[in-house]
Formats: C-alpha cells, sequence, structure tokens
C-alpha cells in the first residue's frame, strides 16, 4: 500500500513543470477571451464603475461621475444610454484595453518561440491584477449594496466584486509563468 501511496506521490510531485505551461496557457486564454469581448458594448458597459470610480484609469472617460444613470445589464439594449456611452469614450477606452489585453495574451503564449517576450507578457499578467484588484478598494460596485438585507458592504462581494476577487489567481499564476520564462532565457544564455 505504502508503494503505490509512494508511487502516486512521485508522480504528482512532477507535474509543477506540465502545470507551469498549464498556467501559461489558462493566463492567454483568459487575457485573449477577454481582451476580445472588450470590442462588444456589453462588456465595455460591464466595466464602466471600475473604470469611473478609479483615480488611475477615470480620465479615460468624458463624464465618469455620471456613469450611475447610464448603467445598463448585460443583454440589454437601450439606445440612449448606448449613446452615452459611446460620448463618454467607454466604448474607446474599452477597445484600447481590448488591444493591449489581447496583446498580453499574445506574449505570454509566445514563451515558447521567445523567452524575452514570454517573460514580458508574465511580467504584464502579473501587473495587470495589481491595478484590477485596487477595484475593490474604489468601486462601490464591487460590493452587496445596502438594499435592505444586512448582508451588504464589506466583507460581501457583488458579482463584479467576486470578478475582481478571482484576479488573485492571476496574480499568483503568472509568478511560477515568469521564473520559467526566466529561468529557460538563462538557460539559453550559457549556452
Amino acid at each position: 500500500m505504502f508503494t503505490s501511496i509512494n508511487s502516486a506521490l512521485r508522480l504528482i510531485s512532477k507535474v509543477d513543470t506540465f502545470g507551469t505551461q498549464l498556467m501559461r496557457l489558462a493566463i492567454a486564454i483568459v487575457f485573449l477571451w477577454i481582451g476580445a469581448l472588450k470590442f462588444v458594448p456589453y462588456e465595455a458597459d460591464s466595466i464602466t464603475p471600475f473604470v469611473a470610480n478609479s483615480p488611475v484609469m477615470s480620465f479615460f472617460y468624458e463624464h465618469p461621475q455620471e456613469y450611475k444613470a447610464h448603467l445598463t445589464h448585460e443583454g440589454e439594449l437601450n439606445a440612449e444610454k448606448r449613446a452615452w456611452q459611446t460620448a463618454n469614450n467607454t466604448y474607446g477606452f474599452s477597445t484600447g484595453l481590448g488591444i493591449v489585453e489581447i496583446l498580453i495574451g499574445l506574449f505570454v503564449l509566445s514563451n515558447f518561440v521567445s523567452r524575452r517576450t514570454g517573460l514580458l507578457g508574465g511580467a504584464l499578467a502579473f501587473g495587470t491584477p495589481l491595478v484590477t484588484l485596487s477595484f475593490l478598494i474604489t468601486t462601490p460596485e464591487a460590493w452587496v449594496a445596502a438594499l435592505g438585507d444586512a448582508q451588504h458592504g464589506f466583507p460581501y462581494l457583488s458579482g463584479g466584486g467576486r470578478l475582481v476577487l478571482k484576479d488573485v489567481l492571476m496574480l499568483a499564476g503568472s509568478l511560477p509563468v515568469m521564473a520559467d520564462s526566466a529561468r529557460q532565457l538563462l538557460s539559453e544564455r550559457r549556452v
């Protein structure tokens, strides 16, 4: 019995290399997919509270303080609100962000061809969650609103807040990806 447990433990102990490659692929998929969605109005609309409340990004919007009156739900088409979002530069900002996110995903994947761009992708994948996690502090919509239920505010995350909190995984996952790229780059330089 101990032999089979030890064999299983030895096998599991060797999956970290595969796990790093799987993490690289997972990070790339998330950045490519979410980046591509940034070209679609519903995704651009959904990030409005985060951008409008961010002291680092709100300047990208024309009228960040007015966003609450113009929010839509996923799948909702409201021509008046869509026109406001267009004038607010919501879609222009989201398109730019989408391009950046797609580039990060491609840089992360490029490690198989270029360790330098792979390392850059890992570093950008690490830096991005540092920005998005700040939304938990700056965005009131990250927390359940006080609408009568006793469970509201901290620590009760809204749907948007739960989405942001998942970036802790992106932050942690990008570290072994960066380390792997750096290790491979150092190995190639020794040759």
